[in-house]
């Protein structure tokens, strides 16, 4: 049944690709939409999608899957949009794209459980030291909305949302320590670090939303785009079956929508997993929403509810259900959501802050995560190799992106260990 759901949701995603309907990765999507208007040539679309999605497959998504045995969307759903892309826009071409994406799809599920079990053969086992990739995002991620107002209002307002945060989280730690909150004599621990994400939150979209628009600045995104909307609308089965899919996979523990929950999840933290799904999926609307609208592509995983979905649905076949249906709802609020977004600019506006927030947390946090990770595979050795990686990294104009340098450098120190002991040149970590 696993294997079904993956296979499926890389066949379906590709096709999805392949038709121009969707594309997972942001940055793609305006360039879908000038292929479409035939600005620029399928050729040069799948050079643009290979050059913009290989790179985070390769160095992003595969990492963080290996570490938590965990799919992470991005591995799978960025290698379908350059599936997708590179197919032919043809009858046979979107048959060869769902073929290719279901074997991938297969591939990536088959290929961590034989990844999982040659790790034991090895000299040095470095697949639990990698879990450490993951530990400083967790505690770090309650800080973005407070570097999101930095960015969009002030670095005064940043500081004070910080501080907020920062109380709430220790008030909460506080309050589990005296075990104050209690159920039928048993007691309950809030999470401090969601407490603080959404007073984080609750700070950001206030300022947000005191943001008017200026005399005639405001545009009626709706009515500018009904066209590419009505395109989107269109197709909405095809998104209710994929958000299903996702949904399902998420509600069985087989894939993440992003490396907070996915950690969370590796760590046996359901419920605190949704939690900072649901955050992140509400800070993203104003991003997907307003490319979605602009463009006329969607996204093949919509707002990112459809993992909240499924990480707080009681079976498989009730996250299946609210899957499709979520992301019906969502199609069908466009216009509604486009609306809201020209009221409150400061929201819309909000969306691109917030990526870029979460950008900077992840390359600060795995970076850190990365460096401890590759000291406790080889102790000192680890320290020096990170260091080294991301300086040389930067001096050459970044070929790898700054998040990926972590965990990519740590897998690398886990492969040079090995060779090493396999040498005689290094003692096997205690």
């Amino acid at each position: 049944m696993d294997m079904i759901f993956v296979v499926l949701i890389g066949a379906v995603a590709a096709v999805l690709a392949n038709r121009n309907i969707a594309v997972f990765n942001d940055g793609l999507r305006p360039i879908v939409s000038e292929h479409i208007e035939g600005k620029l040539s399928r050729r040069e679309l799948g050079l643009t999608a290979f050059a913009m999605s290989f790179g985070l497959v390769i160095g992003f998504g595969i990492p963080f899957t290996l570490s938590a045995s965990i799919i992470l969307i991005h591995s799978i759903l960025l290698g379908t949009d350059i599936i997708g892309i590179l197919a032919p826009k043809n009858r046979w071409g979107t048959a060869v794209a769902a073929l290719i994406g279901g074997v991938y799809g297969w591939g990536l599920l088959a290929g961590l459980e034989g990844f999982v079990k040659l790790f034991d053969y090895l000299p040095v086992n470095f697949l639990e030291p990698m879990g450490q990739v993951g530990d400083p995002v967790v505690v770090t991620f309650m800080a973005f909305p407070a570097l999101a107002v930095a960015l969009q209002f002030s670095v005064k307002k940043g500081i004070l949302t910080f501080a907020a945060a920062a109380l709430m989280r220790q008030l909460a730690v506080f309050v589990n320590e005296g075990e104050y909150i209690s159920i039928g004599g048993n007691a309950v621990a809030i999470n401090q670090e969601g407490m603080a994400l959404i007073v984080g939150m609750i700070f950001l979209f206030a300022y947000a939303m005191k943001q008017k628009p200026d005399g005639d600045s405001s545009i009626d995104l709706a009515s500018v785009f009904s066209e590419k909307v009505k395109e989107i609308k269109k197709n909405v089965g095809f998104f209710m079956v994929i958000g299903a899919l996702i949904a399902g996979a998420t509600n069985m523990l087989l894939m993440a929508g992003d490396p907070i929950s996915l950690n969370l999840l590796a760590d046996g933290n359901q419920t605190d997993a949704g939690i900072a799904a649901a955050a992140r999926a509400i800070g993203f609307i104003p991003l997907v929403a307003s490319t979605a609208i602009a463009t006329g592509v969607y996204s093949p995983v919509g707002f990112t509810l459809i993992f909240v979905i499924g990480l707080f649905s009681p079976n498989v076949w009730i996250a299946v259900v609210l899957g499709a249906l979520i992301i019906f709802l969502e199609v069908t609020l466009l216009n509604y959501i486009a609306r809201f977004l020209d009221k409150y600019p400061g929201v819309r506006d909000s969306g691109e802050n917030i990526r870029s927030a979460m950008t900077k947390l992840l390359e600060v946090a795995l970076l850190i995560g990365g460096a401890n990770a590759s000291n406790a595979i080889a102790p000192g050795f680890g320290f020096f190799f990170i260091a080294g990686f991301y300086l040389l990294n930067e001096a050459a104009g970044r070929p790898i992106v700054r998040m990926a340098v972590g965990p990519v450098g740590a897998i690398a120190v886990g492969v040079i260990a090995n060779i090493l002991v396999a040498f005689g040149i290094m003692s096997i970590p205690q």
